[in-house]
């Protein structure tokens, strides 16, 4: 498979300037970006186990790979959760397809979003990465606007190598990311 543009880019620019500006002897010590989780809940397939369908299909046409269902880990009474039900589906990105994923969520799907501002850069989680949530699923140009039943959010979690935030923050604002201004 050819390299996505964003491979292509991070290979040849990205990962030499920040070798220099996190000041970085070794090249394989570089953050690189290790994987990308898009993990869409749905709370009402508890009830009706037929919800999940239309979001495992539009899972799939948003990142061009098959959802899988997960499931409750343990019951809860008071959401009428029983262990092992299903309740969302989850994907996990690696490879040239999350370069694809990240190129096109970056430059296409974000400034799409209604009143966008750039997204918080307060969402890493301490080891280096970051999650974003979106709050519906028409912001992807692949989601057919009339085949929606119902607005469906999703968190799209960057896993990457850095061994901190900075690194990391560093890393995904040469990527493009559109971090807010404070």
């Amino acid at each position: 498979m050819a390299k996505s543009r964003l491979h292509d880019k991070y290979v040849k620019e990205i990962a030499p300037a920040l070798q220099k500006e996190l000041n970085i002897k070794n090249t394989m010590a570089v953050p690189k970006v290790h994987k990308v989780v898009v993990n869409m809940g749905v709370g009402e397939a508890t009830q009706n186990a037929k919800a999940l369908d239309p979001a495992i299909n539009e899972l799939g046409q948003i990142t061009g790979q098959k959802a899988v269902i997960t499931r409750a880990k343990k019951s809860i009474a008071a959401f009428k959760v029983r262990e092992n039900q299903p309740i969302g589906a989850m994907i996990t990105l690696r490879g040239e397809r999350m370069y694809e994923f990240l190129d096109r969520l970056i430059n296409v799907t974000l400034p799409r979003v209604r009143d966008f501002r750039g997204v918080s850069t307060k969402s890493f989680d301490g080891r280096g990465n970051y999650t974003l949530g979106l709050r519906d699923q028409l912001i992807f140009p692949e989601i057919d606007y009339a085949k929606v039943d119902k607005t469906r959010g999703m968190n799209v979690t960057i896993v990457t190598t850095a061994r901190n935030d900075n690194d990391a923050r560093a890393l995904l604002k040469q990527m493009g990311m559109p971090f807010r201004q404070a």
